[in-house]
């Protein structure tokens, strides 16, 4: 691993702990309570704040804002965190900010994320492993995103909505409610499902039975016509053969907020 080199032109506060091979680009500030992990690389112009931990192999793009105090009028200085797995890309212009103390006090980012130029995650957010938020891909407070999502370009996501792993979020669509694992939603004023996100699947190895079995899952919810008391029955039935249907049914019961149907 290749030394540390820190710009002559950042700050880095005293307080904040640096990895192995980590590099800092200038004019970048790093404020007290941050670390940083082995190998991580930040570019120019980027700001740092913590308390925030970002993990090893991680790329920062210029003028990336991280860490920052939560948009949320009820804060009032209380200890929150960032904390940001390995190996994620963080493009131009991203600001993902801590929590809040009513809102759990974590943001979380996982691992292997791409986080294209004008993304924004906002506070006490949950995102999974190796998604990609497209330019200008906007989170609002705690939304739980899983594994394997793409949100594309100026998608938006409303409070407390949760996105399943495998969906795909078409452009510019605008989400208002929770959506199931393997779908894809297109824009209709706000976004409406689309089907399934079955290419998305198969480059990711799920086999033909797989992915037929979701989309049996989706003609139930979404083609059938049954209320959602009957298309979850519907769905209770195909999980006793699969496992993804069983996730799909799970997603749905521990919803909060109306699926988005």
């Amino acid at each position: 691993m290749s030394a540390t080199a820190i710009h002559p032109l950042a700050h880095v506060d005293a307080g904040a702990i640096i990895g192995e091979g980590v590099r800092i680009g200038a004019f970048t500030a790093i404020g007290p309570g941050v670390e940083i992990g082995d190998g991580t690389r930040i570019g120019p112009h980027c700001s740092v704040h913590g308390p925030t931990r970002i993990g090893r192999d991680n790329h920062i793009h210029g003028h990336a804002a991280i860490g920052g105090d939560p948009q949320d009028k009820k804060f009032a200085g209380e200890h929150t965190e960032l904390v940001i797995g390995d190996g994620n890309t963080i493009r131009e212009f991203v600001s993902i900010n801590r929590g809040t103390g009513s809102g759990g006090g974590v943001t979380r980012i996982g691992s292997h994320n791409w986080f294209l130029a004008y993304t924004h995650v906002a506070h006490d957010c949950n995102v999974g492993d190796h998604c990609v938020f497209s330019n200008n891909a906007t989170l609002a407070g705690h939304v739980e995103v899983g594994d394997h999502v793409i949100l594309s370009g100026f998608a938006g996501v409303h409070q407390f909505c949760r996105i399943g792993a495998h969906a795909f979020i078409g452009m510019g669509a605008f989400v208002n409610g929770d959506v199931p694992p393997y779908l894809m939603i297109a824009q209709e004023d706000y976004g409406r499902p689309r089907g399934i996100n079955s290419e998305g699947l198969k480059r990711r190895g799920f086999e033909p039975e797989r992915v037929a079995a979701i989309k049996r899952a989706y003609r139930a919810l979404y083609m059938s016509g049954a209320n959602l008391a009957d298309a979850k029955q519907q769905l209770a039935a195909l999980a006793e053969g699969s496992a993804d249907v069983r996730a799909f049914l799970d997603f749905i019961e521990r919803g909060e907020r109306p699926l988005l149907r």
